[in-house]
């Protein structure tokens, strides 16, 4: 007796045909993270523009010092606390004025001027004074006063008077000049005896000749005056 076995085709399909799904729906696809993206400004930035306006007020402040400025000095000003520096200025006659600029502003605000000369001095830290009157040597008496005072190491680093630079080492002529005063009363004192006088007038430093010749118009319209 045979007995058939009968084979019945499989529900699942083979493996090779198994057929794999892939997601479709938008909410099934991965997401990117959202980096921020990094653009340079097509504008300066505002501190920028801040900075470089603030180099401009300097440089003109430093050109409208200048004006009628007849001594330009410069004081080294590394080491120097803000109270000490508010001392200083305060000791100062109204006639001075002491300002703190960067090297490069103040070389920039006195290029092409007989200024110029104090070239030698941009280095360091400087506090830069302008004096405003002819009184030179009383105009540097106060910084001398409080150097002393306390018992400060900073000097001068260099001042320029008539477009002559003066080192550190020249401080003495300026200090030592004659005052006003003194140069009328010795000019004067020489017209009296009308050789030596003119002589000694004509040799007399150009700033002294123009000073005496001032003194000795007033002294002719005062007496003028008083006839």
């Amino acid at each position: 007796m045979e007995i058939a076995l009968l084979s019945f085709p499989s529900s699942k399909p083979p493996l090779s045909q198994t057929l794999t799904l892939k997601p479709t729906a938008p909410f099934l696809r991965p997401s990117k993270p959202n980096l921020p993206s990094f653009r340079p400004s097509p504008f300066p930035s505002i501190r920028a523009a801040i900075s470089r306006t603030k180099k401009e007020e300097t440089v003109e402040t430093v050109k409208t010092q200048l004006e009628n400025c007849y001594l330009l000095a410069a004081v080294e000003y590394k080491g120097f606390t803000v109270q000490q520096f508010q001392d200083l200025r305060r000791s100062l006659p109204e006639t001075s004025k002491l300002l703190v600029a960067k090297n490069t502003l103040v070389l920039k605000a006195i290029e092409g001027t007989k200024w110029e000369a104090l070239k030698p001095c941009m280095k360091g830290m400087n506090a830069w004074l302008f004096v405003h009157t002819e009184e030179i040597p009383d105009a540097i008496k106060p910084y001398r006063t409080f150097q002393r005072e306390k018992k400060l190491e900073n000097d001068f680093s260099g001042a320029v008077f008539e477009g002559k630079f003066y080192g550190p080492g020249d401080f003495k002529q300026l200090e030592n000049m004659p005052t006003r005063a003194e140069v009328y009363a010795k000019l004067l004192g020489s017209l009296q005896s009308p050789a030596i006088g003119l002589v000694s007038t004509l040799q007399a430093p150009a700033r002294d000749v123009v000073m005496v010749l001032k003194a000795y118009v007033k002294k002719l319209e005062e007496e003028s005056g008083g006839n």
